[in-house]
């Protein structure tokens, strides 16, 4: 996600109080929401096969050979116990284990830890300033509360129009699992649940509090209470899950915040299959009608983001691997779409 700025993304609106646009947060308050009854929803088509030791069963809960998620260090398919569905409730009540690196992961309040550094006890890892300003409990509190909202300034034509832009590049891909990665509070992964268009939605992201303000919207709509949706904490440049196992990847105004947007790219190029769609929109630096003597002031200004340009965003997507670019632009807004061949 990004800051929105008058006439564009570079004057970052309620940038002024230091409040610069980015989709992830979390500081570490404590957060104790109450239990959702969620019900469980059909398994959806998932990655590996593998049985679970005898450390792992149970009478009750029964080992899940197939499942979405692996492991974020060695991207061995994990093993899952607990309850089938991914589902809150369902993945809250699981236990996941990477077989080979012998590392447990497990849900935390009501989003799954993925991290590679999850479960560790004397280390923790400093993010760049513009990732741990979204891991804030009150940026992630004003994100649909008036902060995306300035992004019309910079040519965003709104979250209802972005969505239905998105489901018609996802259209070859309805049926199957989506990643939302930077998700923050969860605005566009709540829209694909409830679109009932995809096996799965998984809502992604490395800020705490942004996903535990995505479960706590979810808590308020009866219409999600069944949805097959789930919240995982994870790093874009590190995702869990299987090589070739997800068919669509949305990224809302986003890739200007990740450290480096081409190890995410090609992150999505590895998770997802054959015809996959990656989709995403970010401010860019400039745009062919920007005058040339205004363009070195912003290279200057932007330094804390990584707003490209479109032939940048090109040039990523297709040195990754992507195939079938193509993109649609307004002002210094910019949604784009390619495709694993």
């Amino acid at each position: 996600m990004a800051m929105a700025m008058s006439a564009t993304p570079f004057l970052r609106p309620l940038s002024q109080v230091e409040f610069r646009k980015c989709p992830f947060l979390s500081s570490k308050p404590h957060f104790h929401p109450h239990l959702l009854r969620f019900h469980s929803q059909p398994t959806i088509r998932a990655s590996s096969a593998l049985s679970l030791d005898s450390g792992l069963s149970t009478q009750n809960d029964q080992a899940i050979k197939d499942d979405v998620f692996a492991c974020p260090i060695c991207y061995e398919p994990l093993i899952r116990k607990g309850p089938s569905g991914l589902n809150i409730s369902a993945i809250y009540r699981s236990g996941f284990k990477c077989k080979r690196c012998n590392k447990f992961y497990s849900s935390k309040e009501r989003y799954l830890d993925l991290t590679v550094t999850a479960g560790m006890r004397d280390y923790s890892e400093v993010q760049p300033a513009r990732t741990e300003l979204f891991r804030s409990p009150l940026v992630s509190f004003l994100y649909e509360r008036g902060w995306r909202q300035n992004f019309r300034q910079s040519g965003f034509p709104g979250p209802d129009e972005e969505f239905r832009a998105a489901q018609e590049y996802f259209e070859s891909s309805k049926g199957g699992l989506l990643v939302d990665v930077s998700c923050g509070s969860g605005l566009f992964s709540r829209k694909f649940a409830k679109s009932g268009s995809y096996s799965g939605v998984i809502a992604l992201d490395f800020s705490e509090n942004m996903l535990r303000q995505c479960y706590d919207f979810i808590k308020k709509d009866d219409t999600l209470s069944t949805a097959n949706i789930a919240l995982v904490r994870a790093d874009v440049s590190r995702l869990p899950f299987s090589s070739g196992s997800v068919d669509a990847v949305h990224a809302g105004a986003a890739l200007h915040c990740w450290p480096s947007p081409s190890n995410a790219v090609a992150e999505f190029t590895r998770v997802l299959r054959s015809g996959g769609k990656f989709v995403g929109t970010t401010f860019l630096r400039y745009t062919p009608s920007t005058p040339w003597i205004i363009r070195p002031f912003r290279e200057r200004t932007t330094q804390g983001y990584g707003y490209l340009t479109e032939d940048e965003i090109e040039d990523l997507c297709t040195s990754t691997g992507l195939t079938n670019y193509s993109s649609k632009i307004q002002q210094s807004y910019i949604m784009f779409t390619a495709e694993k061949p």
